[in-house]
Parts: structure tokens; sequence; C-alpha cells
């Protein structure tokens, strides 16, 4: 069930709640092969990729139980390692991401760890080299067979190191700092990424009994420890989605509220949003959106110069975002340069928008330039495809907001980061239906 047919122009209205982050779920998830203890996690969203990784741990020996919805427990007291040099680990192992933030803990408890090459958006080059250089500073020895396009790291035991980090690397801090942990000495770690789902990681390892200081700073310093212990841990709501439902609310001019959004970790994501003309609300924990019926405009620099918005690691703006607000752009009031600078083929899905009557210049595989119609024009329905994750739900607020029927293909690539997202939309009102 791949294919989401839409009918766009209905308003939509009511209440909606973001499921667990995506991105921390992956992080936190691999943590459990750190002890042979229990560990508890909530709020874990019912996703593609993350059952996908629920998976691959269960293959591995990990024992799991589905507590409630979104809640389980798991206990590796008993990891087959031999599966990793299985030839079921090779295939199901590159069938995701996320599957390389199983090394680090492997390799801190057991010795060694191995992951075929991963897979995931196909959004452009996403290297591998700031995982095992990090590793490699451990004293683990690094190993890679071409034929099979296989990594492995080992190491007797790994001892303290200073590293500076050739990039921020959120999943790469995440795999060194799982290393670390248990690692002889004290390892300090510059130019980490402190996005707030890796301070949840490591809060959530200092109360396994990890011993980590300078959470929420791109400095870390890791005291290693013998063991870890079990502990109970809940996911922060996922601020991509959240952002999602923002420019939901904008381009479909519709009145929103979303609930239990966790302000603090938000960061820049809202006023960027005020810097397209949206209106934004504080409620207690939630965000209110009215119904933009005379549209929103773009603000312009002080010294009226076209808005820029760019990516940058925490605390800038999150490139997962930043297709979100280039769709919502569409029926500015203005026009934005859009400044995506980690990934070459991520703004190639314009192509679809272009299509749908969208007033959009791709300056070259980083840049677009999009002139809002303010409204005056509508973006016309159209039959498109999926390329990734973000730009599939963004192809998707488009169909919403558009006149006429839209059919979405490949919709698997949004059910990859999103949770059951047409039964939801269909509760705000929203026309969408999956078809065969």
């Amino acid at each position: 069930m791949g294919t989401f047919k839409i009918e766009g122009g209905a308003k939509l209205s009511g209440e909606i709640t973001p499921q667990g982050a995506k991105n921390e779920a992956l992080q936190v998830l691999c943590t459990v092969l750190l002890t042979p203890e229990k560990v508890t996690i909530t709020n874990i969203p019912d996703i593609i990729d993350v059952n996908k990784l629920i998976t691959l741990l269960q293959n591995l020996g990990v024992k799991t139980e589905k507590i409630a919805h979104g809640a389980y427990t798991f206990q590796a007291d008993e990891v087959n390692l031999a599966y990793l040099e299985s030839e079921a680990f090779k295939n199901e192992g590159k069938a995701l991401r996320g599957s390389i933030m199983i090394v680090g803990p492997l390799l801190a408890r057991f010795g060694k760890g191995y992951i075929p090459k991963p897979g995931g958006d196909k959004i452009g080059r996403r290297r591998l080299d700031t995982h095992f250089e990090g590793f490699i500073n451990l004293g683990a020895k690094f190993r890679y067979n071409k034929e099979d396009y296989f990594y492995g790291v080992e190491a007797d035991r790994l001892k303290g190191a200073y590293m500076l980090l050739d990039e921020a690397s959120v999943t790469g801090t995440a795999n060194i700092v799982m290393a670390a942990v248990l690692a002889e000495g004290k390892t300090t770690i510059y130019n980490a990424a402190c996005e707030p789902y890796l301070q949840q990681l490591c809060k959530m390892l200092n109360s396994m009994g990890a011993k980590i200081t300078g959470i929420g700073s791109n400095l870390l310093e890791i005291e290693g420890v013998d063991k870890l212990s079990g502990c109970e841990h809940r996911i922060l709501p996922d601020m991509i989605e959240i952002g999602s439902w923002i420019g939901l609310a904008a381009m479909t001019q519709s009145e929103i509220t979303i609930k239990n959004v966790s302000w603090e970790n938000l960061g820049i994501i809202p006023n960027t949003f005020r810097k397209l003309g949206i209106t934004i609300e504080r409620r207690g924990d939630d965000i209110y959106i009215p119904a933009h019926t005379e549209g929103y405009e773009i603000q312009n620099y002080i010294d009226g110069s076209i808005l820029t918005i760019a990516d940058a690691p925490w605390p800038g703006f999150t490139p997962d975002l930043l297709s979100i607000v280039l769709v919502v752009a569409t029926q500015a009031r203005g026009s934005v340069l859009i400044h995506q600078k980690m990934f070459e083929s991520r703004l190639f899905f314009t192509d679809r928008l272009i299509d749908m009557g969208a007033k959009i210049i791709l300056c070259d595989p980083h840049r677009a330039t999009v002139i809002g119609h303010d409204f005056k024009s509508q973006l016309k329905g159209i039959h498109m495809s999926s390329p990734d994750i973000r730009a599939g739900v963004s192809l998707l607020i488009a169909a919403l907001s558009a006149k006429g029927t839209s059919i979405i293909q490949n919709g698997e690539q949004i059910d990859r980061g999103y949770e059951r997202i047409d039964e939801r939309l269909k509760a705000l009102g929203a026309k969408i239906e999956r078809i065969d």
C-alpha cells in the first residue's frame, strides 16, 4: 500500500500529537546492547525504519517485549555475535541507515562490530568516516571488504582518547559516545554534535551509570566505566514532524493545535517559520497555528535584501525541515533563497513542485529561489513519486493544498518516518487514502 491519493483544497482543523522522535529512537535503541540488564523505552514511533531496527536487534538475540503502544522492554543478555557475519545480516543491515549505530555499542561491550554499507534516503553522499575514525582513535582496528561493502572494527579493550571530529555528525557523535562509555580512561570529543536527541542519548547513558559531562555543548568528556545497568527512558516528540504540521497548517490555511511539543527542545524552528510570516502561538507546551486566511509574508533582512534560510549543525536550522520550508514558501508573499548545504540531491524534488505550478528557480544542487504565489494561484494536483522521507511529506503537504487530485507513489518512503500519517491527517479533515 505504497500509494497515496489526495484530494486537495480541504480546510483542516483540530489537534494533532507528534510521534516520538525517529532520529532519537534510532540512537537510544542501540544503547540496549551496552548492558545485559533490562531497558525500558517509551514513546517509540511505530514507523518502518524504527521497526526494522527493532527486528535487527531481535535477530541479534536481544529479547524484546512490547508492553504498550510505543513502549518496549529490551534485554541483551544473550547476544548472538555469529549473526553479524551471516548473509542475513548483510542483507538486513544494509536496508537501514540507522544500523550503523549498533557498531559502537557492540565494539565497546564485545570487542567487535560489523556492518554492511547502509542504505536509507537517496539524498546524496552520507559518509561514515567520522564514525570509524572515532573508533580508531579509541584503539580499534578497522577493516573493509570492498567486494561486499562490509565494514568491521575490532579491539581487545578500547582506551579513552582526545579527538576533534572533522564534522559535527549526529550519528557519528552518538556512535563514538556509545563506544567511549565503556572505554578505559577519559575520552574528550570536541566538535561533537549537540542536538536534543544526542543530549537525550547522553542523559540516558548517564542514567545507566555512564559518566558524561558537557551535555548540550560541542565538548563532551566521558569517563569510562566497567559496566552499565538497565534504565527507563522516554523519547522526545519528533521536532521534524512538529515542523511538518506547522507547514501543513500554513499551506492549507487551517487552524491546528500541535500538542505536547517540548518547546524547550525546538530551538530556532518556531522562529524560522515566523520569518516566513507564519503566526505561531505558544499555549503551555502546545503550538497553536491560526488559519492564515490573509496569507503570510516572508520577512526580508533589515537592509531589505532577500531572506536566506540555510541548514546548519544544531543549534542551527535542521536540514530535515528545509523541504517543508521550501514548500511553505511557494504560497507566501515574497521570495526566499533556500540553501541546503549538507546533501546535494535533496532539492531535486522541486521539479515536482514546478510541475504543480510553483515558481522555483533551482540555482544548483544546493540552492533554490522560491517566488511565492500569495495564494493567488493554487497549485494543481499531479501524479508524482516520493524520493525520500522529507521530500515525500513535503509533496504530500503541497498536494493537500492543491487543486484537484494528486497521486503520490513510493509512499513507503513517507511511512519510514511518519506514523499512520493518512489516519492522523484524516482526523484533521484531510481527504487522503491509500490505494493499490
